[in-house]
C-alpha cells in the first residue's frame, strides 16, 4: 500500500514539475555575441538576462552566448560586465522552434553615464560594424562572406575571392593578390596552412573549394607576427560553413550549359570508367610491363615490344557532343543537447560537372628581329571537369570557458582533357605537322583539424590547433602525339625521333602536420585593455613526386605501316613479341624526388591602446626553415641531396588611429620573406607538347625578403557600407622570379634569384546603399574597388639569361585590377539581382630573351549575372550567366599571339530548398 502511494505521489510530482513548461507554450532561443565596441573582441564572461524572466546565461569563449526556452514572442535582453556601461536591447522577436541572434556591442563604463537601451533594429547596425573583420582588424582585411556568395553566380573559392580589391585569379585557380605573382599568396583552411596540389606551383588551387561549403573567404594583405612569415602579398584563409543554431535542412540542384560547348561537336578525351567521381587514376597507372623495361637501355627487343604493347590503348582524341553542366548540394546542420553539452554540427556535401572548351584556340611562339611567329598551331580543347566534397564540422562548449571543434574537409577534382590541331608549322620540318593530346589529371585535399579555445577568467585565453592535412595530384598515362605531312599531304606519325610519340606519368603526394598555440594576456582596465599574445608552430611537410615519360620510335615500317593509327600501330601484329620494329626510351626529362619540410616558428605581439583612439600592435616572428631534398634524375645512378637552413627574425609594428566611430586611419610596416617552391630547386627537366617551352629547376635559390609599407583610410558610413583609400608599397632583396633561359634546343623556362625590385600601388574601394542619391534606390547597391599598381625589377644574372629587358615589371604583375558590381534585393527580400563586372590589366606572363620581347597576357573583361527569385516556402530559383561577353583570353609578344581562345558564355538555372521554409 505504502509503495502504491508512493508510485502516484511520484507521478503527481512529476506532472506538477511538467506543468510550468506545458503553460509556458511554445518556446525558441536566442543566440549571439557580445563584443567590445572598440575592438571587436569577444567579452568573456558577460551577463546575458532576459528580462521579466530568470533566464540568464554567461558569454563563454569569444563572448557567444545561448539563452534556451525563451517563450515565443518579444523580449528585451539585458547584457552587463564589470568595467563595461550596462546595455538593453529590446524588440527582440523569438519564434517558436527557431533561434533569435542578438549580438551586442558593450562600450567601455563611464562616470555619470547609466546603462543604455537600444531597439535590436539599431544594435545590428552597429555591432554589424564592430563584429566586422575588415573594421576591427589589426591590418588590411578584405572578406567575402556566404551571403554575397549567395548572391554571386561563382561556383567556388576561386571565383567569389576575385571580388575582392586588388585580387586577381589566373587560370581561373590560382590567386594573385595586388600583381604579385602566386608565389606570395599562401593559403590557409580554418586557420592552417594548405599544401599545394600543384607539381610546379606554391599556390592552392582555389577551384577546389565549392562555394557552397565556404562561410567566409578572407584575404588579409598585411602582415602581423601571429601570420607565416612566408606571406607576403596575401594570406587567403578560407573559412568553412559553421552549425547554425537551429536544425537546418538544405538541397541544392542547378543544371545549365555553355552556348561554345553544349549539344555541339567538340573534341573529346576517352575515358577509362570512374571519371565521374575523379577515380579514373588506377586503371591509367604505369603498366607493369613499362616498370619491368627500367630505362631500357640494353633491354631484349620483346622488353620493348610487351612494353609498347601494354600502354592503354587509347592515344588520340575522339569527337564527342558537349555534354550539359549540373550541380547537386545537401547541407545538414543544427545545434542540439548530447550527454549535457551542446553540440553543434554541419554535414556538407556538393557535386559539380562541368563541361568546358577552349574554341578557335591558336598557339605559337615568337622569334627573330623584327618578331615572327614560329610553331604555329589553330586547334581545340575540350575538357571535362568534376569536383566534389564535403564538410563534417563538429563543436561543443563544456561549461562557459571552453570550446572545443572537429573541422573536417575533404574535396577531390577531375579533368579529363584532349586537344587537337589543325594543319599548323614545327621548325625543323618542310611541311604542316599536326599536334594532339590527352590528359587527365586528378586532385585532392584533405583536412582534418581539432581546435581548442579556453577562457581563463576574463583576461586569459589559451587556444590551440593540431592539424593534419594531405594533397594529392596524379597525371597518369599523359599522350602526346605528333603528325607529319608529306609532299603528298599524307600524314604518318612521327616515330623517328621519340619525340612525336610520348607517354607520360606523373604522380604527387603531398603530407603536412602541425601544430599550434596561442596565449592572450588582457592588462589594464575593462575597454580599454592591453592585449599581449604569445604563441608558437611546429609543421613538418613531406612531398614525394614521381615524373617519367616515355617515348617510342619506330624503325623499318613500310609507308603505309607508318600512316596507320597509334592504336592499330601499337596494338597489333607489328608489337607482337618476334618484331622488330619499336623502340622505347626512358627520356631524360623527369625524374623523382622527396621534399622533407620543417618549419618551427615563435612570436609575441603587443596591443595596446593609446586613449580611446590610437591602437599600436607590435611584435615579432621567428622562424627556422629546413629543407631536404633527395632527387634523381630519369637514368641517374643515385640521388643527389640538396639541403637549406635559414632562420629569419620578422618583426611588424602597425598603429591604427580611430579618427571618428566610424573611421580608421591604419599604418603597418614589417618584413616577411619568400622561399623557394620545391619543384623550381629540383634540377631536372619537365617537358611540355612538342614546340612549347620546357622547364627546368635551378638548385641554386635562395630565400627572399621583403620589406611592406600600408597606409589606409577606412570609413564605415553605416553597416554593410565601406569606403577605403589604401597605398601599399614593397621592396624585395633576391626576389625570385621566372625568366626563360636560351639553351641549344631552344628557349626553357627557369627561376633566378635577381637582385632587386619594388612594388607600389593604390587601392580604392567603396561599398554604398544607393538611397544616399534618391530613396526610390533604397534597393539598391553598389559596390567598387580599384587597384592602380607599379613594380620594377632589376634582374641581374646575365650570365644565365640574355633577357630583353634587365628592367621591366615583374612577372605577374598587372598595372590595374578593376571589380564593380550592382545588388537589387526588394523590401520583401524575395527578389534580388547582382550584375559584377571584372577587368585586369595587361601582365606579364613570360619573360623574353633577346630580341624577342616579353609576353603579355592582355586586359580581359568579364561580365556576370545573378538573379534569385522565392518561389514557394522554402523554395528560391536563381539564374547565373557567367562571361556575358566572352572576350577572347590573349597572350602577345610584340605582333606575336602566343595564344589566344574563347571559353564560351555559362548559364544555368537552380533551386534551393529548404524544407523548414526558414
Amino acid at each position: 500500500m505504502n509503495a502504491r502511494n508512493g508510485v502516484w505521489t511520484m507521478l503527481a510530482a512529476l506532472c506538477m514539475a511538467s506543468a510550468p513548461a506545458a503553460a509556458q507554450g511554445p518556446v525558441g532561443q536566442i543566440t549571439g555575441r557580445v563584443v567590445d565596441a572598440q575592438s571587436g573582441r569577444g567579452v568573456t564572461g558577460a551577463r546575458v538576462a532576459v528580462q521579466g524572466t530568470t533566464l540568464a546565461a554567461a558569454a563563454g569563449v569569444d563572448g557567444r552566448y545561448t539563452l534556451r526556452s525563451v517563450p515565443a514572442g518579444p523580449h528585451a535582453i539585458t547584457v552587463s560586465m564589470l568595467g563595461y556601461g550596462a546595455k538593453t536591447v529590446t524588440g527582440v522577436n523569438v519564434t517558436a522552434g527557431a533561434a533569435a541572434t542578438a549580438d551586442v556591442s558593450l562600450s567601455a563604463a563611464a562616470i555619470g553615464i547609466g546603462p543604455i537601451s537600444v531597439s535590436a533594429t539599431r544594435e545590428r547596425g552597429s555591432v554589424g560594424a564592430a563584429l566586422d573583420a575588415q573594421r576591427t582588424a589589426t591590418g588590411v582585411v578584405n572578406s567575402v562572406t556566404a551571403e554575397q556568395i549567395a548572391k554571386s553566380p561563382d561556383v567556388n573559392a576561386a571565383q567569389a575571392v576575385q571580388r575582392v580589391s586588388g585580387v586577381t585569379v589566373q587560370d581561373g585557380k590560382y590567386v594573385v593578390v595586388r600583381g604579385l605573382g602566386e608565389r606570395y599568396t599562401t593559403t590557409s583552411l580554418n586557420g592552417a596552412r594548405l599544401p599545394s596540389p600543384e607539381t610546379d606551383r606554391k599556390v592552392v588551387p582555389l577551384d577546389l573549394f565549392p562555394a557552397s561549403l565556404l562561410q567566409t573567404v578572407a584575404t588579409s594583405k598585411t602582415f602581423t607576427p601571429d601570420q607565416t612569415g612566408d606571406f607576403s602579398g596575401a594570406q587567403v584563409d578560407i573559412r568553412t560553413r559553421e552549425y547554425p543554431s537551429r536544425r537546418v535542412v538544405t538541397v541544392t540542384t542547378s543544371g545549365g550549359f555553355n552556348d561554345a560547348a553544349t549539344g555541339r561537336s567538340l573534341v573529346g578525351a576517352p575515358t577509362a570508367g570512374g571519371e565521374w567521381l575523379g577515380l579514373a587514376g588506377t586503371s591509367r597507372a604505369l603498366p607493369q610491363a613499362v616498370r619491368d623495361g627500367g630505362d631500357f637501355r640494353n633491354v631484349p627487343q620483346v622488353v620493348n615490344n610487351r612494353a609498347v604493347r601494354s600502354f592503354r590503348d587509347s592515344w588520340t582524341p575522339r569527337g564527342s557532343t558537349g555534354a550539359p553542366n549540373g550541380t547537386f548540394g545537401l547541407t545538414v546542420g543544427g545545434s542540439d543537447p548530447i550527454f549535457g553539452h551542446t553540440l553543434g554540427y554541419v554535414f556538407s556535401g556538393s557535386y559539380n560537372r562541368s563541361q568546358e572548351v577552349r574554341r578557335n584556340e591558336h598557339r605559337a611562339l615568337a622569334v627573330g628581329e623584327p618578331t615572327q611567329a614560329l610553331n604555329v598551331f589553330d586547334g581545340e580543347t575540350g575538357r571535362v571537369g568534376v569536383l566534389w566534397g564535403g564538410v563534417a564540422n563538429l563543436s561543443t562548449q563544456i561549461g562557459g570557458g571552453t570550446r572545443i571543434a572537429f573541422n573536417n574537409v575533404y574535396n577531390r577534382s577531375a579533368d579529363n582533357e584532349a586537344h587537337q590541331d589543325h594543319d599548323g608549322s614545327l621548325y625543323g620540318y618542310d611541311f604542316p605537322v599536326r599536334r594532339s593530346w590527352l590528359s587527365y589529371v586528378e586532385r585532392s585535399v584533405r583536412s582534418n583539424q581539432l581546435r581548442g579555445e579556453h577562457a581563463l577568467g576574463g583576461r586569459q585565453a589559451f587556444s590551440w590547433q593540431l592539424t593534419s592535412s594531405g594533397v594529392t595530384r596524379s597525371e597518369p598515362d599523359r599522350t602526346d602525339l605528333l603528325y607529319v605531312s608529306d609532299a603528298q599531304g599524307r600524314y604518318a606519325l612521327e616515330t623517328f625521333t621519340g619525340s612525336g610519340v610520348r607517354r607520360s606519368f606523373s604522380d604527387l603526394g603531398e603530407r603536412s602536420l602541425s601544430e599550434g598555440a596561442d596565449y592572450k594576456l588582457d592588462l589594464g582596465p575593462s575597454g580599454s585593455r592591453t592585449q599581449l599574445k604569445v604563441g608558437g608552430l611546429f609543421r613538418q611537410t613531406r612531398r614525394d613526386v614521381d615524373l617519367r615519360t616515355f617515348g617510342i620510335q619506330a624503325f623499318g615500317l613500310t609507308e603505309q605501316q607508318a600512316m596507320m593509327g597509334p592504336e592499330q600501330l601499337f596494338g597489333g601484329a607489328l608489337a607482337a613479341d618476334d618484331s622488330a620494329h619499336f623502340y622505347v626510351n626512358d627520356s631524360s626529362a623527369g625524374g623523382r624526388y622527396a621534399a622533407r619540410d620543417h618549419v618551427g616558428a615563435g612570436y609575441a605581439m603587443l596591443d595596446h591602446p593609446f586613449g580611446e583612439r590610437v591602437r599600436v600592435v607590435a611584435g615579432a616572428r621567428v622562424e627556422s626553415w629546413n629543407l631536404d631534398i633527395a632527387a634523381r634524375r630519369v637514368n641517374a645512378p643515385s640521388d643527389t641531396t640538396y639541403t637549406y637552413r635559414s632562420t629569419d627574425v620578422l618583426p611588424s609594428l602597425a598603429v591604427n588611429v580611430k579618427l571618428r566611430d566610424t573611421q580608421n586611419l591604419r599604418f603597418s610596416v614589417s618584413q616577411t620573406l619568400s622561399r623557394p617552391e620545391y619543384r623550381e630547386l629540383v634540377p631536372f627537366l619537365q617537358t611540355n607538347p612538342v614546340g612549347d617551352v620546357d622547364f627546368f629547376g635551378n638548385a641554386s635559390l635562395k630565400r627572399a625578403l621583403i620589406r611592406n609599407f600600408d597606409t589606409r583610410w577606412e570609413s564605415y558610413p553605416r553597416s554593410g557600407e565601406v569606403i577605403t583609400v589604401g597605398v601599399f608599397a614593397k621592396q624585395f632583396i633576391r626576389p625570385i622570379e621566372q625568366i626563360q633561359v636560351a639553351s641549344t634546343g631552344g628557349s626553357i623556362l627557369s627561376f633566378v634569384n635577381t637582385d632587386r625590385a619594388v612594388n607600389y600601388g593604390v587601392e580604392l574601394e567603396a561599398r554604398r546603399d544607393l538611397d544616399f542619391l534618391a530613396e526610390r534606390l533604397s534597393s539598391f547597391s553598389a559596390f567598387a574597388n580599384a587597384t592602380l599598381m607599379k613594380s620594377e625589377i632589376q634582374v641581374g644574372n646575365d650570365s644565365i639569361s640574355a633577357l630583353t629587358n634587365s628592367k621591366r615589371p615583374m612577372v605577374g604583375q598587372s598595372p590595374y585590377v578593376v571589380n564593380a558590381g550592382l545588388s537589387y534585393g526588394s523590401a520583401s527580400g524575395a527578389t534580388s539581382a547582382t550584375l559584377l563586372y571584372n577587368v585586369v590589366g595587361r601582365r606579364i606572363v613570360s619573360t623574353g630573351v633577346k630580341p624577342v620581347p616579353d609576353t603579355y597576357q592582355q586586359a580581359r573583361n568579364v561580365l556576370d549575372l545573378s538573379l534569385q527569385q522565392r518561389v514557394g516556402r522554402g523554395m528560391t530559383a536563381k539564374l547565373n550567366a557567367r562571361n556575358l561577353l566572352d572576350a577572347p583570353y590573349r597572350e602577345t609578344a610584340g605582333s606575336v599571339t602566343r595564344l589566344e581562345y574563347r571559353t564560351g558564355r555559362i548559364y544555368s538555372i537552380g533551386l534551393t530548398w529548404t524544407p523548414s521554409g526558414q
